[in-house]
């Protein structure tokens, strides 16, 4: 399994914001985010090929954590993925699954899916450099309602990066795909950026549009403790 990087930091995203968590970074996307913060696990994927047996030698590094986050990229692409989860389950950790729910979960081992669907601001434009036919297969791929159903029967949260105001309108039509329907405190807003000055000015207005609708503003605790750095 080809492996960017593992680390030992606090989630600093969504339900779990503040947890002491192990970071199994997976390299390889099947999207290509205009935005991407990770782009050596996706533009530019690169990594070293550890065993299952190389990665959990890895985990004894960090022996108070029992929180795992298996993150990309998109972990789901993994070859190898569902056997480590369920190594991991059996090791008795607690197994969050960060993906973009473009791939089924086909029975995997998870304690927590948080669910990124991506919405239109994500796809790359030409001025961003980007190959014209992953701009095609971005905006083909990039939401999968059918296969976001089957995510939604694992305890979830459904992480909106919002670039514009107006996406609200994309994530209202998504949600009206979803079943079961999602509660509104399990949608969480997000504003984009990886400094915190201008995260911070987004987020003012990401905050009104969570009062009005009863979502949860997500915020990125770990850019303003540690700045849009690996390893963190």
């Amino acid at each position: 399994m080809r492996i960017a990087e593992i680390f030992y930091s606090i989630q600093g995203e969504g339900l779990l914001t503040g947890v002491p968590s192990v970071f199994i970074r997976t390299s390889g996307c099947n999207l290509r985010c205009r935005w991407c913060d990770t782009p050596y696990a996706s533009w530019r994927p690169e990594g070293e090929s550890l065993s299952e047996d190389e990665i959990l030698a890895r985990l004894a590094a960090f022996p108070t954590a029992r929180h795992v986050v298996l993150t990309g990229g998109e972990p789901m692409l993994a070859p190898g993925i569902h056997s480590l989860a369920a190594r991991l389950r059996s090791a008795g950790w607690h197994i969050t699954i960060e993906t973009a729910g473009t791939l089924p979960p086909a029975d995997i081992a998870c304690d927590l899916a948080s669910l990124s669907p991506k919405l239109s601001g994500s796809t790359p434009r030409p001025s961003d450099s980007a190959d014209p036919a992953w701009t095609l297969r971005h905006e083909a791929t990039r939401l999968q309602p059918a296969i976001l159903n089957q995510w939604l029967q694992y305890p979830f949260q459904l992480k909106f990066v919002v670039g514009s105001p107006t996406e609200l309108q994309e994530i209202d039509a998504l949600l009206q795909t979803l079943t079961p329907p999602v509660p509104p405190h399990l949608v969480l807003l997000m504003p984009e950026g990886t400094e915190t000055a201008p995260l911070r000015a987004q987020s003012l207005s990401l905050v009104e549009l969570c009062k009005t609708r009863g979502f949860r503003f997500c915020d990125r605790l770990h850019v303003h403790l540690f700045g849009n750095t690996r390893g963190t």
